[in-house]
């Protein structure tokens, strides 16, 4: 392909992949094919010649769309929300078409540079603490997901308590231990796994009537294994867990680890886009005493995947647990101490321009029109649940603090399991699950670009009909 056939596809795609997005509503929100059906129609070997740009795109009509489930569409409220824009794209097509690989600030100073500054901008923007300015001894990094920035805040602290002998002889004497709630995403047991602390040094810590995390059961937790000798390490509480968005007690759980020297870090993946709001800011109660933080843009803030902001309160110990620098990489700038490394400040060593599309998000929607897509979002979820509440079928599971509605049918769980299976065979709308209180639970997230009140409405009354046809 040459530059004018790029030029021309280039246009053709741009067109495709618009009117996709026009059109999302079409398609039944969750692919409708079975395991194996996209492979069986692959041919086994692949082509001795090059093919058409006009044949890939046939086949991506025919044979890779309807295995798509379509986390774009207004009627998609399962797991999490995943939005994109326009812009978000564009910028991710920038940054494929620059080809940049931004390791060190030397392979292109653009790359680094604006990662730092949107960096900054985003503590401006969510009025986060100041310590995670690049300004300060902290600072800011994209990572891929939240789970790779989690991974991260525990070898810094892994660092810190091992005063850096963990990189040379291992874990010292296996005695550290973490702690998180047993209400946490699942990625904070395989963290604790890949650093070699293991899941037997994970304690879960329980959980209130709100599903958040107790604070008298993690010093008791801390206590007890003080004294048998071992030494707690690393604590997360979650602003927003993926089960039901239940929102840890920041400041308590703070001032424990920072009374006891423990590293205390912060996953607020799912929520943290809505303290681009003043009035939603509330969740960030105590965060002044996070060592780390994290929050994904991807999620909420209309930046396609991936985009994971990762904050630290002191670079020193995550560039410490990650920082080798072999012969062939050192160059002058580096060594001058005058430039940030992003590759100090992950596991992997190569780093894409991502900051390309986060920057063209917000310079595109600016900070207010961010904070009107959350605020449509959350008036929306609101209004959901006071259906819910006025039901007499149905009843909320959990409180409703942000854009994540837990509610289920009173009829018990197997009437929950056939609701939910016949809605999403139905192809009007994608909903999941959890287990709460022992209960099979039903979802809505309520984050899409494109979700508007009418989605909402018609989904629940999808609900309110199916739910009358199994009784």
């Amino acid at each position: 392909m040459n530059a004018e056939e790029f030029r021309r596809h280039g246009y053709e795609l741009v067109d495709w992949i618009a009117r996709y997005l026009e059109g999302v509503e079409q398609y039944p929100v969750r692919s409708q094919v079975s395991p194996g059906e996209v492979r069986s129609k692959l041919p086994l070997v692949p082509p001795s010649e090059g093919e058409s740009f006009e044949a890939i795109m046939r086949d991506v009509d025919a044979i890779i769309m309807p295995g798509i489930t379509h986390w774009q569409s207004p009627n998609f409220f399962a797991y999490f929300n995943g939005n994109n824009s326009y812009p978000s794209i564009l910028g991710e097509l920038l940054s494929a078409g620059l080809g940049v690989q931004g390791m060190l600030w030397a392979t292109s100073p653009a790359c680094t540079e604006l990662e730092t500054h949107v960096m900054d901008w985003l503590v401006e923007m969510l009025a986060l603490p100041d310590a995670f300015r690049s300004t300060s001894t902290g600072g800011g990094v994209i990572q891929d997901t939240a789970s790779t920035a989690s991974l991260c805040a525990v070898l810094a602290a892994r660092e810190r308590a091992t005063a850096g002998a963990s990189n040379t002889e291992g874990v010292v004497g296996g005695t550290l231990v973490a702690y998180t709630s047993s209400q946490a995403h699942s990625s904070i047991e395989k963290d604790i796994r890949v650093a070699g602390i293991g899941s037997a040094n994970l304690r879960a810590v329980d959980v209130d009537e709100m599903f958040a995390m107790r604070p008298e059961d993690l010093v008791k937790l801390m206590d007890e294994d003080i004294a048998a000798g071992r030494r707690p390490f690393f604590v997360c509480a979650t602003v927003g867990t993926t089960s039901s968005e239940a929102i840890d007690p920041v400041a308590a759980i703070g001032a424990i680890c920072r009374e006891r020297g423990v590293w205390l870090h912060v996953d607020a993946a799912m929520a943290g886009t809505a303290a681009l709001c003043p009035e939603l800011r509330w969740i960030h109660d105590g965060l002044e005493y996070a060592d780390s933080y994290v929050f994904n843009p991807h999620k909420w803030m209309l930046t396609n995947f991936d985009c994971s902001a990762f904050f630290v309160r002191d670079r020193a110990a995550l560039i410490g647990a990650l920082s080798i620098m072999p012969d062939y990489l050192r160059n002058q700038a580096s060594e001058s101490g005058a430039v940030i490394d992003y590759r100090d400040w992950q596991v992997q060593l190569g780093r894409r321009f991502r900051a390309l599309k986060l920057w063209f998000v917000i310079r595109a929607y600016g900070v207010s029109g961010l904070q009107e897509v959350v605020r449509r979002h959350v008036g929306l979820t609101k209004e959901f649940a006071g259906w819910v509440e006025a039901s007499d079928d149905f009843e909320l599971a959990a409180p409703v603090p942000l854009n994540l509605v837990c509610f289920r049918h009173r009829g018990g769980d197997e009437v929950n399991q056939r609701l939910m299976d016949k809605l999403n065979a139905s192809g009007r709308l994608y909903l999941t699950h959890t287990r709460l209180d022992d209960k099979l639970t039903l979802r809505l997230s309520i984050g899409q670009r494109g979700t508007e009140r009418r989605h909402v409405e018609a989904a629940w009354e999808a609900m309110t009909a199916t739910a009358s046809s199994l009784s």
